[in-house]
């Protein structure tokens, strides 16, 4: 049993920045890799960033450049900053986590089971 626990969502002017914050819970064996994924009304849910326990990081060509994952293991938590925030950044943001095992010498990643309430982020003048 896996908790996650977004924080840090709220109203941002255009051009400004926010930083959002996932605090994960319970049974966290295994548990390699996690992401933020945001959905807008009328679209599907899509990978913002995504870390491993390891640091390696992955972004969406829409935030790439201008956003950045990372997380502390100690306190495991994952943080999203995001600058130069635009209205098509309005979405709700859903932190998720899979966990990942070893077969023969491969890594093998699980889907993104887990999942938090969301963290609403309002991009407005």
């Amino acid at each position: 049993q896996v908790q996650l626990v977004e924080s840090g969502g709220g109203l941002v002017q255009p051009g400004g920045s926010l930083s959002l914050s996932c605090a994960a819970s319970g049974n966290l064996f295994s548990i390699d890799t996690m992401g933020w994924y945001r959905q807008a009304p009328g679209k599907e849910r899509e990978l913002v960033a995504s870390i491993t326990t390891g640091g390696t990081a992955n972004y969406a060509d829409s935030v790439k450049g201008r956003s950045a994952i990372s997380r502390d293991n100690a306190k495991n938590t994952v943080y999203l900053q995001m600058n130069s925030l635009t209205p098509e950044d309005t979405a709700t943001y859903y932190c998720a986590a899979r966990r990942s095992k070893f077969s023969g010498c491969t890594l093998l990643h699980g889907p993104y089971g887990y999942w938090g309430q969301g963290t609403q982020v309002t991009v407005s003048s």
